[in-house]
């Protein structure tokens, strides 16, 4: 009966201790308005063919795991994408602005809910995607550093931008026309 009395608080504190880490950054609107001052946005949902699946997984290198993409017009020129990817064991959703040529203006942590790795919401670290396009090939430890402590967070972030970018190629570059 004591060893009952001493796990029941030490299971609440542990409880406790992993719900701490959960940090909401930014909501879609304020990502919008952040990485696109002054701009309008006009969603412009698409859900990818099978055939578009397979190009975009060959293209990038990485599986595509929803095939409803988040995108909105925005304005000014460009698009603005969000999207997850998993850390560890959680998702990290992320927004991705593109300019009107497609390549990175930014990369924007929304949501962070693992205990390690939240360097990656630093913005040196996410600098490192400004003006990569479709053409440039993400890899981390090459083009993209990784951030000790935090190197699944890293490999995933780098692999959803490499799989947005080629999503733009393949699925929203002909609507710049």
């Amino acid at each position: 009966m004591k060893s009952t009395f001493f796990l029941l608080p030490l299971a609440a504190i542990a409880i406790q201790g992993g719900a701490a880490y959960a940090a909401t950054y930014l909501s879609v609107e304020q990502a919008q308005a952040l990485m696109f001052p002054g701009a309008s946005f006009q969603p412009d949902f698409k859900t990818l063919s099978e055939a578009q699946v397979k190009a975009i997984q060959h293209a990038s290198g990485v599986d595509v795991r929803n095939r409803e993409v988040k995108a909105w017009r925005v304005s000014t020129g460009g698009w603005f994408l969000v999207d997850e990817v998993v850390g560890k064991h959680e998702y990290i959703p992320f927004a991705l602005a593109l300019d009107d040529k497609g390549r990175v203006r930014s990369v924007e942590i929304l949501e962070y809910r693992e205990a390690y790795g939240g360097q990656i919401r630093e913005p040196a670290w996410r600098a490192q995607f400004q003006g990569k396009d479709s053409g440039t090939r993400l890899q981390l430890g090459r083009n993209i550093r990784n951030i000790s402590g935090a190197t699944l967070s890293c490999k995933h972030i780098t692999d959803g931008v490499q799989r947005l970018l080629v999503t733009y190629e393949i699925a929203l570059k002909q609507n710049d026309r």
